[in-house]
């Protein structure tokens, strides 16, 4: 026995409309997803700032009185300051590392003839576990690996030259809308805050939406300037450690300052930044001085565990209130999904989420 069904105009528009509309939004995100991605790493920027800002403005109403007259001024003046100092600290950094890895292919023969005694050592070295002319292995592994990297890179030029070009394009659309919404941001909340404010019936909701977004621009501002500040001491720590080696070693002092910019840098990559920087800086000093690269690392790692267990806890307190696997977990995902990129902004994404997660009753409340 047959049924037949019937609807009306309304509902076969909706059974249609909503999957259609839904489609139509996934594919605008993924179309714009770069240019959403550079939004997004501006406004996450410019919250990160905000600390910065407020001690500049700080001081100008210190000195010179009216809060709201300096706030344009203080933000343009605290995001000249971290483009100066990062300015400066790729421009020190940079020429050291290449001038030390050249003066480590310069001298290569001279330290692998010192320490290994040469192809006869290796080869000696060799017979031990009953490899003859080892150094001829070597040498031919050395060859197809050289010979494959050039294939690559040479494959690889002309992408590359455009993916950099690209990527210059990207970084300056990230500093002009990051000074953009430093600049013009807190007076387009303000904005949309009172105009969503209009009606008894919206007070309620809106003033909890507020205090949400508060809430999460405070998240990621304090986590940033405290990861900041932590950020410095371990660079600080750092530079002094290769600063003491430098006096009873090869390595030349000048480079104590660089060292300590690399692990400065790096520490903001949570998680693995300190190990990154730490590794890194070992290998520079290896190139100098084998003895040097070794103490260094003996000194870094025992200095990390200080730091980790009691500098960095003191510093940062429970500010995200969150437990180590979630933030782990955030940084593994922000990594896969985002790169370098996702896993610096994994951990305070992290924590707006628990925010979230926290004005659960006070959103479900609103909403009735």
């Amino acid at each position: 026995m047959s049924k037949q069904i019937e609807t009306d105009f309304r509902t076969f528009v909706k059974f249609w409309l909503v999957p259609l509309i839904f489609a139509g939004i996934l594919f605008f995100l993924y179309s714009a997803k770069t240019g959403l991605i550079i939004v997004g790493i501006s406004i996450f920027l410019a919250l990160a700032l905000k600390p910065l800002v407020n001690i500049v403005n700080s001081f100008f109403t210190k000195h010179f009185g009216t809060e709201k007259k300096h706030q344009t001024l203080s933000a343009a003046l605290a995001y000249l300051i971290v483009v100066v100092v990062i300015g400066g600290i790729l421009a020190i950094v940079g020429p050291v590392v290449v001038n030390e890895t050249a003066n480590f292919v310069q001298n290569f023969p001279s330290t692998f003839e010192k320490t290994f005694g040469g192809w006869d050592g290796i080869n000696d070295f060799g017979k031990v576990f009953g490899i003859d002319d080892l150094h001829t292995k070597i040498a031919n592994t050395v060859s197809e690996l050289s010979t494959s990297l050039l294939s690559t890179l040479g494959n690889s030029l002309v992408s590359g030259v455009s993916g950099i070009a690209d990527m210059a394009m990207k970084i300056m659309l990230t500093l002009i809308l990051t000074l953009l919404f430093m600049l013009e941001g807190p007076a387009l909340m303000s904005s949309l805050w009172h105009n969503l404010e209009t009606g008894e019936e919206n007070k309620k909701p809106v003033l909890v939406a507020r205090r949400i977004v508060s809430k999460m621009a405070n998240v990621i501002s304090i986590y940033v300037s405290r990861q900041a500040i932590v950020a410095v001491i371990d660079g600080c720590a750092s530079g002094l450690i290769v600063l003491l080696i430098s006096l009873f070693t090869d390595v030349p002092t000048s480079i104590a300052l660089p060292m300590g910019m690399i692990t400065m840098l790096f520490y903001l990559i949570p998680m693995f930044g300190q190990f990154i920087g730490g590794t890194l800086v070992t290998a520079i000093l290896l190139f100098n001085s084998l003895p040097a690269g070794l103490i260094f690392a003996i000194v870094y790692i025992i200095y990390a565990q200080i730091e980790n267990n009691v500098i960095a806890p003191k510093i940062q307190g429970n500010a995200l209130n969150l437990p180590a696997v979630i933030i782990l977990a955030a940084i593994v995902i922000g990594m896969y999904m985002f790169g370098l990129i996702g896993a610096i902004v994994a951990v305070p994404i992290a924590g707006c989420i628990r925010v979230l997660v926290d004005e659960y009753p006070n959103i479900k409340a609103a909403r009735k």
